[in-house]
């Protein structure tokens, strides 16, 4: 078992600052997903555990040793790439051994461990395939297989399934998921891909610009967003976020909206510009909640099971998720508790 800690990490190319200050507390047998959008450091922190990027400043550790200075080969770590980056001329068994010959593993060893891993990865039918004779899962198990013969302490993934169509992009998210909870190690995923996010991890580390916005389990990130930019980076279609000027404040707990006057429980507002946020889900065209407005509909784009309504009240453009065999009346209502409310520099106001 092990675990990952970061303590005042930064990490900058020229003047351009990457990681700013990075602190985290890795748990025991975690699946941690560092998500964000390109260019906020989630794969320069991934290649700085594995050793590939220098840390300008602070310290990370796995368990309590620090790992600043260890050579890649010595810090118990294993990385699969979003490339494969698998040896063409190398049959399956030969990419999966590699690594331990090199290390001058026993036969024996190398052999046992090839074996165990393309069994739980289901490739034993594969081994003496070369990588232009596999799909692109298949490839990817390979990749996989090849990191768990190393046996480490920590799994490094960077954007593993990037490369793939939907279809296997889903297939495997299921696979990762289960080799997580067969041979517990800690794993640490990086992605832009939310769904991956959300359906993958433990707990999530949503980073914007080199900051950390918010850690959390999948349901907190998505049920107690701390700020606007976590509350619209996590669900599809993103949260509908409606500003609300001062003349709309009637007073600390109360606000118009959509044509609506809308008093919270146990909030206070300043008699200022606030932001409301209410998710595409939560919009509904059946008539049984507290709230409604009638929308001018400018769009709907049917996807099988669900609709997405794109639809204009007052100056405020929203969509919303409504199930394909629900009719859309000329109204659309939604409940006091779908409701958040953000500060007018974006930040979660909570009652």
């Amino acid at each position: 078992m092990a675990s990952i800690k970061f303590t005042g990490v930064h990490k900058s190319f020229g003047t351009n600052k990457i990681i700013k200050d990075f602190n985290l507390q890795g748990k025991e047998d975690e699946f941690l997903v560092l998500v964000g959008p390109s260019g906020c450091g989630k794969s320069t922190l991934l290649r700085m555990i594995a050793g590939l990027e220098k840390i300008d400043e602070g310290e990370i550790f796995i368990n309590d040793q620090k790992i600043n200075e260890l050579h890649p080969s010595k810090r118990q770590t294993a990385m699969v790439f979003q490339s494969y980056a698998l040896y063409p001329h190398m049959n399956v068994y030969e990419n999966m051994s590699f690594g331990l010959k090199i290390e001058k593993r026993p036969k024996e060893e190398i052999n046992t461990k090839v074996m165990q891993a393309a069994k739980i990865l289901k490739i034993e039918e594969l081994l003496e395939r070369k990588p232009k004779q596999l799909s692109g899962g298949q490839r990817q198990r390979v990749a996989i297989g090849r990191a768990i013969t190393r046996n480490p302490k920590i799994f490094l993934f960077d954007e593993p399934l990037s490369n793939l169509d939907a279809a296997l992009r889903a297939e495997m998210r299921v696979e990762i998921s289960k080799l997580h909870n067969q041979i517990k190690t800690n794993m640490i995923y990086v992605t832009h891909d939310q769904v991956e996010a959300m359906t993958l991890a433990d707990r999530i580390v949503i980073l914007n610009q080199g900051n950390i916005e918010q850690v959390g389990t999948p349901e907190e990130i998505y049920n107690d967003p701390a700020n606007i930019f976590v509350a619209q980076f996590i669900g599809t279609p993103k949260m509908n976020i409606l500003e609300v000027n001062e003349e709309n404040v009637v007073s600390e707990n109360t606000i118009k909206l959509l044509g609506n006057e809308i008093q919270f429980n146990n909030l206070k507002l300043k008699k200022s510009k606030h932001f409301v946020g209410i998710r595409p889900e939560h919009l509904k065209a059946i008539q049984n909640t507290k709230f409604t407005f009638n929308p001018e509909i400018e769009l709907i784009e049917n996807l099988g099971n669900e609709k997405i309504v794109y639809m204009k009240k007052d100056e405020h453009q929203l969509s919303a998720k409504i199930p394909s065999n629900v009719e859309i009346g000329s109204s659309i209502g939604f409940d006091l508790n779908d409701i958040f409310i953000f500060d007018e520099n974006g930040k979660r106001v909570k009652s």
